[in-house]
């Protein structure tokens, strides 16, 4: 990627929280979400047409399905979420027990389950686990004890998934079966300064380096998961930097989802650009496509 980076803003709006890029490639438009306003958005870089669709707050991530809609985890549970009419079909809530979390990031695996977190709204630690979905809808917790369940990334040969819970700021590994989603042999690949910021939402590229968002760090990094070095850092005009996939015509775009929320007056005039979506254009690198929900 050439320095200094080009960064640009895709749309004037700004969230509140956005969050969960995701690159569609049959429609080749990027989608996020707002989490606290409870917005999906799409927006189209071949003919700048920005869609918002209305969706129930704190709803903390969504992804692709098979048929061009949405699969979501809603405040009330994870749902279908038709793409025109924004008509909600509940599938399963595993944590009616526990009102006081909520879902946060989630994503398809290899296999096209969706996996997702939870964590407390009062911000209690190891109250949250993730769970994943599957094409029958059967749902399985697979990591407990979390505190802000974020970034999920799966490798290209589909043995390793890459997980962050924030507060630890720590990126863990395990070892990814495909065909039955099970995961085991947890490890610690990659240790985050505090001064780089929390690590929060995740992706990976096709060489199977990750790239990782940083609350309150201005800025999105690239590792290397093999020996845990840092290999880049990409300097971005907001603090809140929430999460970064790969999307465009050749998969070489990366797209940056940031938040507005909790900053004073003071640090909004220092950073007016704060829950904006931006993109860093025809870099060197290349992104590997988003997985669908298998339904």
């Amino acid at each position: 990627m050439r320095a200094p980076f080009q960064i640009d803003i895709v749309s004037k709006h700004r969230c509140q929280l956005g969050e969960c890029p995701v690159w569609d490639v049959k429609k080749q438009v990027i989608c996020w979400i707002d989490i606290l306003r409870g917005e999906i958005h799409q927006y189209s870089p071949v003919d700048s047409t920005h869609v918002k669709l209305a969706v129930p707050p704190l709803t903390g991530s969504m992804a692709l399905c098979k048929d061009g809609n949405f699969i979501a985890a809603l405040r009330s549970g994870i749902s279908f979420i038709d793409r025109k009419t924004a008509e909600i079909k509940f599938i399963s809530n595993p944590e009616t027990h526990l009102p006081f979390n909520r879902f946060n990031e989630g994503k398809c695996d290899p296999e096209g389950r969706f996996w997702v977190g939870t964590m407390s709204l009062t911000d209690e630690e190891k109250k949250g686990s993730v769970y994943a979905l599957d094409e029958k809808l059967k749902i399985d917790k697979k990591i407990t004890e979390v505190s802000i369940s974020n970034g999920l990334a799966w490798s290209g040969d589909k043995k390793t998934l890459y997980y962050i819970d924030t507060p630890t700021f720590e990126i863990v590994s395990y070892d990814y079966d495909s065909s039955t989603g099970t995961i085991t042999n947890r490890k610690v690949v990659i240790k985050v300064s505090e001064k780089d910021g929390y690590p929060d939402g995740m992706t990976i590229d096709n060489e199977g380096m990750l790239w990782v968002a940083h609350w309150d760090g201005w800025q999105i990094t690239r590792w290397d998961p093999i020996n845990g070095e840092k290999l880049l850092s990409i300097p971005m005009p907001v603090a809140r930097v929430t999460s970064c996939t790969f999307g465009g015509k050749n998969l070489n775009d990366l797209y940056v989802t940031s938040a507005r929320t909790g900053l004073s007056t003071s640090d909004l005039k220092k950073q007016p650009e704060a829950g904006a979506i931006f993109v860093i254009r025809n870099s060197s690198f290349k992104g590997l496509p988003a997985i669908e929900f298998n339904y």
